[in-house]
């Protein structure tokens, strides 16, 4: 899940919502035009140019007869794989340097067989059964991604990822809550409520130097029908919360859920906290994952470049301009090398690249080190059978808490199979520093301790094997994504959204999509179109 760039000083948001106070409809959308928010006679002129990959012609049509310049990519994630596919497309000698054992950074899947040491020297065993794996890091894709046009193009094949669901549930120990409560439930209690206070501000005329008559209306026929009111516009509780008895044939009309808390209990409970989640754009449904898991993307990219332009377990040690390219020294198999080429793609995690000897210089330096670490983890726990199907008719999805699990995620594949792997935590922030902090057992069972609250014994009994990871413990990478004061265009990272000398940098965090793999692959994607634009002019 992505975190939003933020920046300093009025939001575009709050100055367009001051120009249509002050100024009106016309005013605010004639601002919007100006700031490139709304169409504009010049909207087809100034949006982005679309993405060229690179081509052999490419060097013919400029009349140059010389063979494509060599590039050396650091890390081996989406962002380095994308920059050495593309690249290679025309024909430059590509060489991946990275540091894991695998491709992929933080597109990391682990399957039965895997054994993974962490910073602190742990090494845990996976021991998932066969056709179950957990996705570490991404885990979902928007279906307006780039990244899906390269599972397209790279043959990677996709199914539904369930990211809403309302049978999924949600509990909020801090406020009372006894038992957790569905997300159709919720939603038709808030939403209820919601609606009738509105609709009773609308009647008693508390909106009539908002609205016209003919508003109030329309306002009012849309409450009714959104909340489920009855007559005088009360929320009284229908179908939309479920039902106990679900319906059935003749003689089986079911029986809705009874008991309808009160206006008061409803927002006491704080249910619809999370409810504005599914309305983001990078989070809206439908959503997509690769079949079989995540890192799919990351080993079709590497089979496209070819698996001996790729060296795992390289690991960096310096990076130096030259006059004529770049020399990057690095480690394998405990002996020590130089590369040399006419540029180098930095990928690597800043704070990385920021202890990493360069000669990159001082603005560099101090831009990486603005970056700073944001951290997640996960737990995956491979039950026995899938109860959450068979018990609570939960096909996929996400429930929601306040307690530091966060989220517990549902398989989105599998259904009606015998075995299935959920997330027991994706946590965030100091939720995940708690459990960094944790032996994997003591993890286990915290975890384990409040998903029983949730979901009672199976919870505990059902469970066959599992597996913790904690971005903060994982080597070469140590985070789940970036915290970017301003955002990657603020003054503060401008030295690394330009080449120095001959080194480039590449990265989500050098993206409006941070944590998102569509984020690596744009950056790559503007770091190689200006590589090989200098190419061909140079």
């Amino acid at each position: 899940m992505a975190e939003p760039q933020r920046g300093t000083g009025t939001s575009r948001r709050g100055f367009l919502r001051a120009v249509g106070v002050t100024g009106g409809a016309g005013a605010m959308f004639a601002t919007m035009g100006a700031l490139g928010l709304a169409p504009t006679a010049a909207y087809a002129a100034e949006k982005e140019a679309p993405f060229t990959a690179p081509r052999r012609g490419d060097f013919t049509l400029q009349g140059r007869g010389g063979k494509p310049a060599k590039v050396v990519v650091i890390g081996g994630g989406v962002a380095g794989l994308t920059s050495a596919y593309e690249l290679g497309k025309a024909g430059y000698d590509c060489t991946v340097l990275e540091a894991r054992d695998r491709v992929g950074g933080r597109n990391f899947t682990v399957r039965g067989g895997d054994a993974v040491t962490d910073l602190n020297g742990v090494t845990q065993k996976v021991t998932f059964s066969r056709d179950q794996y957990m996705n570490c890091g991404p885990a979902r894709l928007a279906q307006w991604m780039v990244t899906l046009d390269y599972c397209r193009e790279l043959g990677v094949p996709v199914e539904v990822f369930t990211n809403t669901n309302a049978s999924a549930l949600i509990y909020n120990e801090s406020t009372g809550m006894k038992a957790p409560v569905a997300y159709r439930t919720a939603k038709a209690d808030v939403y209820g409520y919601v609606s009738e206070l509105l609709a009773k501000a609308t009647n008693a005329g508390a909106l009539d130097a908002e609205l016209t008559a003919d508003d109030k209306e329309r306002l009012l026929t849309f409450l009714s029908s959104y909340g489920s009111l009855g007559s005088g516009y009360q929320y009284t509780g229908t179908e939309h919360r479920g039902f106990s008895v679900d319906p059935g044939a003749a003689g089986t009309p079911g029986t809705e859920l009874g008991d309808v808390p009160s206006l008061s209990a409803v927002f006491a409970s704080n249910v619809g906290r999370t409810f504005s989640f599914e309305f983001g754009y990078d989070q809206a449904m439908l959503m997509f994952q690769p079949v079989g898991g995540m890192d799919a993307i990351p080993m079709a990219f590497a089979k496209a470049i070819g698996p001996h332009k790729i060296l795992t377990g390289a690991a960096v040690t310096d990076v130096r301009n030259t006059s004529d390219g770049v020399e990057v020294t690095y480690t394998r198999n405990g002996t020590t090398k130089v590369l040399h080429a006419d540029y180098c793609i930095a990928t690597l995690a800043p704070w990385i690249l920021a202890r990493t000897p360069h000669n990159l210089g001082s603005a560099v330096q101090t831009a990486l080190q603005a970056v700073r670490p944001s951290q997640a983890s996960k737990i995956g726990l491979e039950y026995k059978s899938r109860w959450w199907e068979t018990d609570f008719k939960i096909m996929g999805g996400i429930t929601e808490t306040d307690m530091d699990l966060d989220h517990i995620w549902y398989p989105s594949y599998g259904h009606l199979g015998e075995r299935g792997t959920i997330i027991g935590y994706y946590n965030t922030g100091a939720h995940s520093d708690t459990y960094s902090a944790l032996a994997p057992a003591q993890r286990l069972e915290r975890a384990i301790a409040q998903g029983v609250k949730i979901h009672g014994d199976k919870y505990r009994s059902e469970l066959a094997a599992w597996y913790s990871h904690q971005w903060k413990l994982a080597p070469h990478i140590e985070a789940a994504w970036h915290s970017v004061p301003g955002g990657p265009d603020a003054p503060a990272f401008a030295p690394l959204n330009q080449a120095q000398g001959n080194v480039y940098f590449a990265g989500d965090y050098l993206s409006y999509l941070d944590a998102w793999q569509a984020g690596a692959i744009s950056s790559a994607r503007k770091v190689v179109t200006e590589l090989h634009q200098r190419v061909l002019t140079s």
